[in-house]
């Protein structure tokens, strides 16, 4: 699950690596192809402007945050957004230093980050409960966690892998080390399936989507099915706590847009899939019609509103993550997320 893998892989690199590779972006958006719909060239009024790093290429996740950049929903708040590719480092370090306002990133690599320190701040999941597990073809006979004895995971070496693994395979009484951890590199799910990996792991939102499409069915063992803890925000927007400090307007103005986006895409599944088409048109056009008709209701799902988050999904994750090794401390869960800013 490679966006998976860059969450984790991001978080040993500094906070100067990350201004170095964002400067490296230039002053071209790259993830805003021509074509948009935006009215931000009206000379009305001034906007402020705000940068989003996105986690991975565009993709469904990010389909509100288009629909809020295409359809001037930012700018009734007075805001003009840049959506920009990720570097290496992903979102946290460059929000963490302050060389852009917001990101999109996940619970688990932003548990370590304040870890180690980096002050940053969960302020909207996009998607309220975890759609990732681990994929493999339906030939495979891999249908629960005892059937990854005897194969072949590939990933991309993070110790969540392992982990993760081994504690859903535990709730079947399996040997964690009857599986042969090999890493996949830049293969993708469809390329290295073909080539001795037996399975991987994915969101279904995005690569099971597409496995249906190609007529190349997949198995899926979701990790939610087999424990509460697991059930963790991924992806989602966060901040710096210099920014909600300095500018708290900032971050209820974006959040007002990016809700209605979401919103939008909510209710408009064939409709939002057009704008992110339109604004990212070398993206496969089926593949996100499809992907956003599962997706768009999984957004909100059962929560009350866009963008909730509670305490007990950061502390039980956060508490996975002690029991396991991943981290050495137990943190304040408190500090690391807030609802305060989400509308009304």
């Amino acid at each position: 699950m490679k966006k998976q893998g860059m969450a984790w892989k991001g978080l040993g690199l500094t906070l100067l690596a990350g201004t170095v590779l964002l400067s490296g972006c230039g002053g071209k958006n790259e993830a805003e192809p021509s074509g948009g719909t935006s009215a931000s060239s009206s000379p009305a009024k001034e906007l402020k402007k705000a940068t989003v790093v996105l986690d991975w290429t565009p993709n469904t996740n990010h389909t509100g945050l288009y629909v809020a950049r295409d359809m001037g929903l930012w700018e009734k708040y007075g805001l003009q957004v840049e959506l920009v590719l990720p570097p290496e480092a992903g979102a946290s370090a460059l929000v963490a230093g302050g060389q852009a306002e917001f990101g999109v990133g996940a619970q688990e690599s932003m548990i370590l980050a304040r870890e180690q320190g980096l002050p940053l701040v969960s302020i909207a999941p996009i998607i309220q409960h975890n759609t990732s597990g681990f994929a493999s073809p339906v030939d495979k006979n891999i249908k629960e966690p005892k059937d990854f004895e005897g194969k072949t995971y590939g990933g991309w070496g993070s110790p969540a892998e392992s982990a993760v693994i081994e504690s859903i395979m535990k709730v079947q009484q399996a040997d964690v080390n009857k599986v042969n951890f090999v890493n996949a590199g830049s293969a993708d799910f469809f390329t290295a399936t073909k080539k001795g990996i037996d399975f991987e792991w994915i969101f279904y939102g995005w690569t099971g989507i597409e496995a249906e499409l190609r007529g190349e069915p997949v198995n899926m063992v979701y990790l939610t099915d087999y424990s509460k803890q697991l059930d963790y925000y991924t992806p989602l927007l966060l901040t710096s706590e210099k920014v909600i400090k300095e500018d708290p307007e900032l971050v209820s103005a974006f959040l007002a847009g990016a809700s209605e986006g979401y919103q939008y895409a909510i209710d408009n599944p064939d409709a939002a899939a057009d704008v992110l088409i339109k604004a990212v048109p070398e993206i496969n056009a089926d593949l996100v019609k499809a992907s956003q008709k599962w997706l768009s209701p999984k957004y909100k799902e059962d929560a009350p509103r866009w963008g909730e988050q509670k305490r007990d999904i950061w502390a039980g994750y956060g508490e996975w993550m002690l029991e396991n090794g991943l981290m050495e401390k137990e943190l304040n869960y408190d500090e690391m997320f807030t609802t305060e800013f989400l509308p009304k």
